[in-house]
């Protein structure tokens, strides 16, 4: 049997970038981490008919930007 290789790590860089672009100090991580998973959760409960595709959070200095991706439909 072969190596199971995740779907995401192998796109990035070549089609597809990280959902979440910040860098976090020591210690930090954990409530960061925590706070991404909570605002996601918060915009897709929010936002369940928009047909949000992606969500990518960035994190300059002491801010949080948030852009929310929606699906256009095929015409």
């Amino acid at each position: 049997m072969g190596q199971k290789v995740n779907p995401i790590g192998l796109r990035l860089g070549v089609n597809r970038t990280w959902d979440s672009r910040w860098f976090a100090a020591k210690g930090e991580y954990a409530k960061l981490l925590h706070e991404d998973i909570a605002i996601r959760e918060a915009i897709m409960k929010a936002l369940k008919q928009a047909a949000v595709s992606r969500i990518v959070i960035e994190r300059p200095h002491k801010k949080c930007r948030v852009t929310i991706y929606r699906r256009v439909p095929a015409s």
